[in-house]
């Protein structure tokens, strides 16, 4: 089990760019990916990206060239850069550690991104 700790989300004009963090805690070493999904309101989650512990990287085509996830293996920390931003990014983000059993999945607790004018 690992506890993850979104932070970053906040308010962000059209265009704009904003980072996203999520530090996990606990048994660490069981991680072999890092995910980050979003909720729209109304809608269903959506993965954006993911990374495996070997720096595979993989994107949704609905953020692709805009965002970018990296990690801090040292601090256990996985970010999300996001650049361009637009109406339609405007979400709830959640950090998430798959597991081999989806039930068992981890998640962080979510940070609101909102892009507005």
């Amino acid at each position: 089990q690992v506890t993850l700790v979104e932070s970053g989300g906040g308010l962000v004009q059209p265009g704009g760019s904003l980072r996203l963090s999520c530090a996990g805690f606990g048994n660490i070493r069981s991680i072999t990916s890092m995910s980050w999904y979003r909720q729209a309101p109304g809608k269903g989650r959506e993965l954006l990206a993911d990374m495996t512990n070997g720096g595979r990287t993989d994107y949704s085509d609905s953020v692709k060239g805009r965002f970018t996830i990296s990690r801090d293996f040292a601090k256990n920390i996985v970010y999300l850069q996001m650049s361009s931003l637009k109406l339609e990014d405007t979400a709830v983000y959640y950090c998430h550690v798959p597991r081999p059993y989806p039930e068992y999945d981890d998640w962080g607790q979510g940070t609101q991104l909102t892009v507005s004018s």
